[in-house]
């Protein structure tokens, strides 16, 4: 049975759409293997956000290579945030699982995520934040392309450079500059298990005036920092 021109035109169009997609995130994924991202949509979106409400937030994003950020930030990173990123090609299973687990036995009342340094890092750098089924989707699929063409000590360098630590501030550099007055490769052990301790909510938190909280969470990343494994 032929279909109707209307409709083969119409497939034919979405497979080029399709197609063009695939090779444009293909690109944009390979660019920035080598290239530091010039801003992100996160950044963009809170520049926006602010110029709304009258605010200039600013964007205070400095890139610096993995060698010139402390490796005490890297382990208190994975350490904080996803103890078996060296374990796993982008996604926790058993993490999702004990999240799905948990959010079933709180009944709506507090949701809890699994999402890996690699889906966030995916997120951060290509997507805007929702919690759409629809970016989420895009979000795994971004996800396979870093695992398979960035490897792990990139997508961590990415993550650590572009990750959101205060309005209008954002990756290592400017987080130790803004916090501690210093570069982010002389980041001690107990600034960088701060700096790991507010990401849940960077906006809310202060590494500089850590609630009790914090103060307990930057002492349980630091026990974790000894014992977890960074890529090679």
């Amino acid at each position: 049975m032929r279909l109707p021109p209307v409709l083969r035109r119409g497939l034919a169009g979405l497979g080029y759409g399709c197609l063009f997609a695939y090779a444009l995130s293909l690109v944009w994924v390979l660019l920035y293997a080598v290239v530091p991202p010039p801003v992100t949509p996160l950044m963009l979106q809170r520049l926006l956000e602010g110029l709304t409400r009258g605010q200039w937030v600013g964007i205070d994003y400095r890139w610096r290579p993995a060698s010139e950020i402390s490796p005490a930030l890297f382990r208190a990173l994975v350490a904080a945030e996803d103890a078996r990123f060296t374990r796993h090609f982008g996604f926790d299973w058993r993490a999702i699982e004990h999240a799905r687990r948990r959010n079933e036995r709180l009944r709506g009342r507090r949701l809890y995520g699994a999402s890996t340094i690699s889906m966030q890092t995916a997120k951060n750098a290509f997507l805007l934040p929702s919690r759409t089924y629809v970016r989420k989707a895009v979000e795994a699929y971004f996800t396979v392309l870093i695992e398979t063409f960035w490897g792990k000590k990139r997508i961590v360098e990415v993550y650590a450079n572009i990750v959101e630590w205060g309005s209008g501030i954002y990756g290592a550099e400017a987080a130790a500059q803004r916090f501690f007055g210093i570069s982010a490769r002389q980041l001690t052990p107990q600034q960088a298990s701060l700096l790991a301790a507010v990401l849940p909510n960077p906006r809310r938190w202060s590494p500089t005036l850590p609630s009790p909280f914090i103060q307990r969470r930057s002492a349980w990343v630091r026990a974790r920092m000894a014992v977890i494994a960074l890529p090679p």
